[in-house]
């Protein structure tokens, strides 16, 4: 038996492609509700809201400095302990339900760093000429602050997505049959575990790069509006 055996890669490639929607579905999850809840988290910090900006600061220093390992267990094993507290049992759900929620959690905190950094780079001038234009403060979020603000956010938010698709290959802890999931029972299968990760590798090279240029052409789509947001600052 050869020690490494590249010709087994090319045969793994292909079942481990029959296992990207999970991984993709992830991510697609992850980034949409991340994306949502991390804007919540960063507007009630900008705006200083009682209780919710100090209890929201609270969530994103923990998300973001723990191992979403250990947030992914924490949420398999403690969220329906604790809902059943309350009479909601949720013993019964799919395990990929709390992956869903763990790295929705995850990208949240690390999402509402970026909002919120970018909404305070949009030049305070432009909120008061949008208060003495009689936009409420609503108005002025949704038609100047946060336009502006998804273009200074986006490189920031892209690493995170890119982030987020390599710690997704964590979920086959739970046992999901991701991509990783699928390498490592084809590598226990036919005792070609190196060769097995490695197709795992260059799968997860190629999304990366795909993900890469897809926000590189996003950047360079945008640039043209970030410019003239400066030049009106």
């Amino acid at each position: 038996m050869k020690l490494f055996e590249p010709e087994a890669i090319l045969r793994f490639l292909p079942k481990l492609l029959t296992a990207l929607p999970v991984t993709l579905g992830i991510v697609l999850i992850a980034s949409a509700a991340g994306l949502l809840l991390g804007l919540l988290l960063a507007l009630s910090r900008v705006e200083r809201l009682p209780v919710l900006s100090q209890l929201a600061a609270v969530m994103v220093s923990f998300l973001r400095g723990t191992p979403v390992l250990v947030q992914m267990f924490i949420v398999y094993y403690g969220l329906p302990l604790l809902l059943n507290t309350v009479g909601v049992n949720i013993f019964s759900w799919d395990k990929i339900i709390f992956i869903y929620i763990t790295y929705s959690l995850n990208c949240a905190a690390f999402f509402s760093e970026s909002i919120r950094s970018a909404v305070l780079a949009v030049p305070k001038g432009q909120r008061d000429a949008a208060a003495a234009s009689g936009l409420s403060r609503a108005q002025a979020y949704r038609r100047i602050i946060l336009p502006q603000s998804a273009v200074i956010a986006l490189p920031s938010v892209g690493m995170t997505l890119t982030g987020l698709l390599q710690d997704s290959s964590l979920a086959f802890s739970l046992g999901i049959l991701d991509v990783m999931g699928r390498a490592n029972a084809l590598g226990a299968v036919t005792s070609r575990v190196l060769e097995a990760y490695a197709a795992a590798a260059i799968l997860f090279i190629a999304l990366t790069i795909v993900f890469e240029q897809a926000f590189r052409g996003v950047q360079r789509k945008l640039a043209p509006q970030n410019h003239i947001a400066k030049g009106t600052a």
